[in-house]
């Protein structure tokens, strides 16, 4: 078994191998949060696309319906009832206006939906939350190695007092 990185696990790194791997693992990371906007975003769109469409639906309907369907519904009732004509296609007309009425509700739920739907806010609140953890973090201080076991591949530098 081995690191992301290839190196055999619970050998010793060194600070370049530690720092390479969690930079890797936090652009996944950051890549990660942007696909799940993404998908959220999709999702949102989606929402708002049906709204759209119930509402055309609810427009297409009330203006292609009311001639046919005043006609055929006001004669019906007229032969039904024998009522004055007049009564007959108001009635017809209010039935339109009903079932558009309902379409139209049913838009009116999916925008709520859509306009609830915060899904990049939730990725982006969670990306300064990683990113606020990721600036406080201090590296844990490390013990001090005996002079016979410094590893070889780490030398001594020496540091300028500027």
């Amino acid at each position: 078994m081995s690191a992301p990185d290839g190196s055999p696990v619970g050998a010793e790194r060194s600070i370049g191998q530690l720092f390479a791997t969690a930079t890797t693992e936090l652009s996944a990371l950051v890549h990660d949060e942007i696909a799940l906007a993404k998908a959220q975003l999709r999702r949102d769109v989606k929402r708002g696309v049906t709204s759209g469409g119930a509402f055309m639906a609810a427009g297409v309907l009330l203006l292609f319906s009311l001639p046919m369907l005043n006609f055929a519904l006001a004669y019906g009732i007229r032969t039904w009832t024998d009522w004055n004509l007049a009564v007959c296609f108001l009635l017809s007309f209010a039935a339109n206006v009903l079932v558009a009425g309902l379409l139209a509700l049913i838009g009116v739920v999916f925008a709520k939906k859509a306009k609830k739907g915060r899904g990049p806010q939730k990725v982006a609140a969670s990306v300064k939350e990683t990113a606020g953890v990721l600036q406080k973090a201090k590296p844990h201080p490390r013990p001090e190695l005996p002079a016979d076991r410094v590893p070889e591949a780490i030398e001594p530098v020496a540091r300028s007092s500027s």
